[in-house]
C-alpha cells in the first residue's frame, strides 16, 4: 500500500438473521407463558425468508405480541429500523400482522446518504454507490471517522453498519 493510497469503509444495511430468529424464539416462549396472552391464539412465526407473521384473536393482542418481539429485537442489539410492520388485518376469525425485514440500501437511501457525505462531510471524501451498499473513501482516515460520526447522528429510517474499514 503506497503512502497516498485511500482509506475506505463500506456502508451496508444487513440483518443478523440468527439474532432475529433468536428474538422470534424468545417471543414464542414469552407469548406461551404470559397470562395476558392465554387463550388469545397469539403466535409469531417466519413467513418466507423476509417476513414474520403475528396472529392473534384481537388487534390489540396482535400489537402487544409485536411489542414483545420489538423488545427482544432491541435486547439482542438489533435496530428496530430493520422491521417494517403493517397494521393488523382481520383474516377470517383472527388478526394477522405482517412484519417485513428491511435489508440492503435502496437507491433512494443510497443517493440521500451520498448527498449527505458530499454536503456535510469533510472535503475530499468520496462515496460510491455499489449495488445495495456504499464505498466511502478518503486520503485521510480521520475524515472517514468524521463521516461515520456524522451519519450516526442522522435520523435515517434504515439501519446502517460500517464495515471493511481499511
Amino acid at each position: 500500500m503506497g503512502a497516498l493510497a485511500d482509506s475506505s469503509f463500506d456502508i451496508v444495511s444487513k440483518i443478523d438473521r440468527q439474532e432475529v430468529d433468536n428474538a422470534l424464539n424468545q417471543t414464542v416462549k414469552e407469548l406461551g407463558h404470559r397470562f395476558d396472552f392465554k387463550g388469545t391464539g397469539a403466535s409469531i412465526s417466519w413467513s418466507g425468508q423476509n417476513n414474520i407473521e403475528i396472529k392473534a384473536n384481537s388487534e390489540e393482542r396482535a400489537n402487544a405480541a409485536l411489542d414483545v418481539f420489538k423488545e427482544k429485537i432491541v435486547k439482542r442489539g438489533l435496530s428496530l429500523k430493520v422491521l417494517d410492520a403493517d397494521e393488523p388485518k382481520l383474516s377470517g376469525k383472527e388478526y394477522r400482522l405482517m412484519v417485513a425485514l428491511k435489508e440492503g440500501i435502496d437507491q433512494e437511501h443510497a443517493k440521500k446518504i451520498s448527498k449527505l457525505i458530499r454536503d456535510e462531510g469533510p472535503k475530499g471524501v468520496k462515496a460510491q454507490i455499489q449495488g445495495e451498499e456504499l464505498r466511502v473513501s478518503s486520503k485521510k482516515k480521520d475524515d472517514l471517522q468524521d463521516v461515520i460520526t456524522m451519519l450516526k447522528g442522522k435520523d435515517l429510517d434504515i439501519a446502517l453498519q460500517f464495515v471493511n474499514y481499511r
